[in-house]
């Protein structure tokens, strides 16, 4: 029961940091992108790819995170000035073209593969060395202060979600700011905006490039913890899953993002266990499928109840629309 808490909090740590990206896109600026998934996909792949061609990770996890940036603003500039449907059109089908990039150009990716064949075939590529050794080092202290050998996801959930906090913390604080407050009033009105000359268009292009930049850490973490990954594990469910967070707590609300981002998880995970009527007249491997109905009805509950989410404000909500 303990490691599937444990694995619980580590994805729900990752989500949290991806869907704040989001937020700050889509909750707090308006800009419904669809294929936020392949920022997290660049920063891991640059990551590892650079640690495999001899960069020491502490450098190459800024080169991840500045790659997801950029494509950030290569994305960001043609689509931004689009009206919401075809932005989303559009973001939904860059992230599409960076997986199947990712799927193809085998020499520089592994291909199908994943990370392990980043080197060719018939070499077992390695880039999580120096993490498992920094992580090694964390659960070495954890031990020696409660006086027991614990897990190792301990020490990696010890690593995640203090930065997930002081992420929070930091987009808490922007948002708050007259930076925030001006991304909010684009949301609701940009023509309004424009007249009173703020640049609406540099306006956008910042909150993008903050998505980026959160989706690219979320990236590197998610690579440190499985320690080999492929094209598949970056589909469009996976930005999907960030926006049933950010709508499950509130789309306006920061701090509500780890309690979506956590009861999204243990959902999503626990829910291959059922085995209670009618669960239990499918195989335990269909079972695991249902998840995803169950997060999909729950969503469709939530959005009629309560389309603020949990912790919204139907007061701000009201004004978007």
């Amino acid at each position: 029961m303990l490691e599937f808490w444990l694995f619980v909090l580590a994805t729900a740590g990752i989500y949290t940091i991806f869907s704040l990206g989001l937020l700050v896109q889509f909750g707090i600026a308006g800009l419904p992108n669809f294929g936020n998934g392949a920022f997290m996909a660049i920063s891991a792949y640059a990551m590892a790819i650079s640690v495999v061609n001899g960069l020491p990770m502490w450098a190459a996890a800024p080169v991840g995170i500045g790659a997801a940036v950029l494509f950030g603003l290569l994305l960001a500039i043609p689509t931004v000035r689009l009206r919401s449907d075809y932005l989303a059109v559009a973001t939904i089908a860059a992230g599409e073209i960076v997986r199947y990039l990712a799927l193809n150009l085998q020499e520089l990716t592994g291909g199908a593969a994943g990370t392990v064949n980043l080197l060719g075939p018939g070499i077992a590529a390695d880039y999580n060395s120096s993490w498992l050794r920094f992580q090694s080092g964390v659960r070495g202290l954890i031990s020696n202060l409660v006086g027991q050998r614990v897990p190792s996801d301990v020490a990696f959930i010890a690593i995640l979600w203090p930065v997930a906090l002081l992420l929070l913390a930091a987009v808490w604080y922007m948002v708050r700011s007259p930076w925030g407050r001006t991304l909010r009033a684009i949301r609701e009105d940009e023509t309004a905006v424009a007249a009173l000359g703020k640049d609406v268009f540099a306006y956008k292009l910042q909150a993008f490039s903050v998505g980026a930049a959160l989706a690219g850490v979320a990236g590197l973490f998610f690579a440190w913890q499985v320690s080999s990954f492929s094209p598949d594990d970056f589909r469009p469910t996976l930005t999907f899953y960030a926006f049933v967070i950010v709508i499950l707590g509130g789309k306006t609300n920061v701090w509500a993002v780890p309690v979506g981002a956590v009861l999204f998880a243990g959902i999503f995970a626990g829910t291959r266990f059922l085995d209670f009527w009618p669960l239990s007249v499918f195989a335990s491997g269909d079972r695991a499928y249902l998840r995803l109905v169950l997060v999909g009805l729950g969503l469709i509950v939530l959005v009629i109840w309560r389309p603020q989410g949990i912790f919204g404000n139907r007061r701000e909500d009201a004004l978007e629309t």
